[in-house]
């Protein structure tokens, strides 16, 4: 089998005893099972959770807290605690770990999105195998990724992974919740993730983690969109994972991937993490230019200006009936759009005596 770049995220209900603490068993199973894909010559990442379950019970409480603190608290210690388990085990089989943790505010500029994406490649031209976790212990709403669901998504992008796997403690996505319906549907392929199948997806599947099989879906339709394929299922032993390269895994693949469908770093970083510092109103010419023919949009189609920016800040693209129809990067401030909208890319560029012809390239624009 060629070498591919893996992406395994483990959830914390795979990661968790009856009493929703740390499994050391359970978490030597996985060290193993990632090991023999390093055995395999394969790079591998890790995305795992279980920081809250590892830490909760040393702060005395008897059950996972509930309480934003209370998480934050148990996050804090069980972090150390979670990288040391990793590390030990790991050093087991002679493999170096390295652990990163992310919130959205690391990567919300293209420079610290940008250094992320270095990091992690570095580590794995050094054979270190990268252990991500979400920075419970500091994050805050607006700032979270949601889940680490959705943070494995986006790092399989980042890295431009050749696999996601999502282990769980459910064998697959199924027409409807195998727990109330016994004879449910199982699908073991979907060439794709669609609107139904997430509104039909269900919450959170288990006391021990934040997400279910919706946010599983979720991730999962946005790790296609980024050109890499996913498994989402269980297993056990230590080639529960090669089984699932191999096409013999228990749950569900997805995606129908051919080369060439990844998405380029910096359209993933307008996609899924920039802010947008203002808003441009286009004409319904402009819109059909970017929409329809994949143009640039230019100083001509512009019709209003909203918000205050400089050159290279994201901004929104909205349609004369006030729909957002992108985004991307400009190249022309506020101010200096505010002078020039309407004008040709010729009248333009003599206005402000310079040589943006484009307000926004098409290799800086993505669209909604």
């Amino acid at each position: 089998m060629a070498k591919k770049r893996i992406v395994v995220k483990i959830g914390s209900s795979s990661l968790t005893n009856a009493s929703g603490g740390l499994s050391t068993a359970k978490l030597q199973e996985h060290v193993r099972a990632l090991a023999r894909l390093k055995e395999m010559g394969h790079e591998v990442i890790l995305v795992s959770s279980g920081a809250v379950a590892a830490g909760f019970t040393g702060l005395g409480y008897p059950a996972r807290p509930v309480t934003v603190a209370g998480r934050q608290a148990a996050a804090a210690v069980g972090q150390g605690l979670l990288m040391q388990s990793y590390t030990e085990e790991f050093k087991k089989h002679g493999i170096v770990a390295a652990q990163l943790l992310l919130t959205r505010q690391n990567v919300v500029s293209k420079e610290l999105y940008n250094n992320v994406h270095t990091t992690l490649a570095e580590l794995l031209k050094r054979n270190v195998l990268p252990v991500i976790n979400e920075n419970d212990s500091v994050s805050i709403e607006g700032l979270t990724f949601g889940d680490n669901d959705m943070l494995s998504a986006l790092v399989s992008g980042s890295i431009h992974a050749d696999f996601l796997i999502m282990l769980t403690d459910v064998n697959g996505i199924y027409g409807e919740n195998p727990k109330t319906n016994p004879k449910a549907h199982k699908y073991s392929f979907l060439p794709d993730i669609t609107d139904e199948l997430i509104a039909a997806a269900s919450g959170a599947g288990s006391k021990a983690g934040t997400g279910g099989m919706k946010s599983k879906v979720e991730a999962a339709r946005t790790a296609l969109r980024m050109g890499v394929p996913v498994f989402i299922g269980t297993g056990t032993g230590n080639d529960k994972l090669a089984n699932v390269l191999e096409g013999n895994g228990d749950g569900t693949y997805i995606g129908n991937i051919t080369e060439g469908m990844g998405m380029p770093v910096l359209k993933q970083w307008l996609t899924y993490h920039s802010v947008p510092a203002g808003r441009i109103t286009v004409d319904p010419g402009a819109e059909l230019a970017l929409l329809q023919f994949g143009k640039s949009l230019l100083p001509v189609g512009i019709t209003e200006i909203i918000g205050h920016f400089t050159v290279h800040d994201v901004v929104e693209v909205v349609n004369p009936e006030g729909k957002i129809i992108g985004k991307g990067q400009v190249n022309y401030s506020s101010d200096e759009l505010a002078e020039i909208k309407g004008l040709t890319s010729v009248e333009a560029m003599a206005k402000t005596t310079g040589e943006r012809r484009v307000v926004i390239h098409r290799e800086r624009w993505v669209r909604q």
